[in-house]
C-alpha cells in the first residue's frame, strides 16, 4: 500500500521498524560510483540516505510517510550530515526530469500508474550517464499478495526491464541471495536487482 495512513501507523507500531543499516545492494553498487547528487525514492527511516550523505552525496529523500521522515531527519541530525527529505510519494513530488546521477529505489511500494507516469518518473529522474538501482522481493514477481501488499499493484525491477530502451545500458538484471538478520524484512531470501546505465 502506498496510503500514508497505513505507513505512519505501521512505522508507529514499532521504535525501528527496518535493520537501521543501508541495504547492501546499494552498498555494493555506490562503492564504483563517484559521488554527485541521489534520489532515494522510498526513504524509510533513512537508513540509504544517510549512508549515501556520509559518503559525500547530495541527497534527496522521499517517503510518504510522514512518521518515516521524522526518523530519517532524526538520523540524519545524529549522523550529522544534510539530507532534503521530502513529503510525498514520487509522481506527486515533480522531480525534475535528468536530475539525479543516482536514482535508487529499494524495495519501493510504488504503485503501477495509468499511463505509466510512475515507472516514467523513476526512469526520468536518471541523469545522463547517471545510475538507476532498483531492488525488490523476488517472490514479488509472482504477482500475489505478500505482506498484506498485492505485489501486482506495484511496480518492481521486472515490470521496468522492458521500458529501457537504446537511452539506457543494463549492467545487472539478476536474482540473489539477500541475507538480512534484521528488521521487517529480514524473511526475504532473494532479492530481483536491476541497476541500468543512462547513457
Amino acid at each position: 500500500m502506498s496510503d500514508p495512513g497505513y505507513w505512519d501507523e505501521r512505522y508507529s507500531s514499532a521504535g525501528q521498524l527496518w535493520s537501521g543499516a543501508p541495504n547492501l545492494v546499494l552498498v555494493d553498487v555506490v562503492a564504483a560510483l563517484p559521488a554527485g547528487r541521489a534520489l532515494d525514492v522510498g526513504c524509510g527511516e533513512g537508513a540509504d540516505a544517510v549512508w549515501l550523505a556520509q559518503r559525500g552525496w547530495v541527497v534527496t529523500a522521499l517517503d510518504v510517510s510522514g512518521v518515516a521522515l521524522q526518523r530519517a531527519a532524526a538520523h540524519a541530525h545524529d549522523a550529522g550530515v544534510d539530507i532534503r527529505l521530502v513529503h510525498a510519494g514520487l509522481v506527486e513530488a515533480e522531480i525534475d526530469p535528468g536530475g539525479f546521477d543516482l536514482v535508487s529505489a529499494q524495495y519501493p511500494v510504488l504503485a503501477k500508474s495509468l499511463g505509466s507516469v510512475a515507472e516514467h518518473a523513476l526512469l526520468d529522474a536518471v541523469a545522463p550517464g547517471g545510475t538507476l538501482l532498483v531492488v525488490h522481493h523476488a517472490e514479488f514477481q509472482d504477482g500475489h499478495a505478500h505482506d498484506g501488499i498485492d505485489a501486482s499493484d506495484y511496480v518492481g525491477p521486472w515490470d521496468l526491464v522492458p521500458m529501457l530502451g537504446v537511452a539506457w545500458r543494463i549492467e545487472v538484471d539478476e536474482t540473489r541471495e539477500r541475507h538480512m538478520t534484521a528488521g521487517a524484512g529480514a524473511h526475504h531470501k532473494a532479492d530481483v536487482v536491476l541497476m541500468a546505465r543512462r547513457i
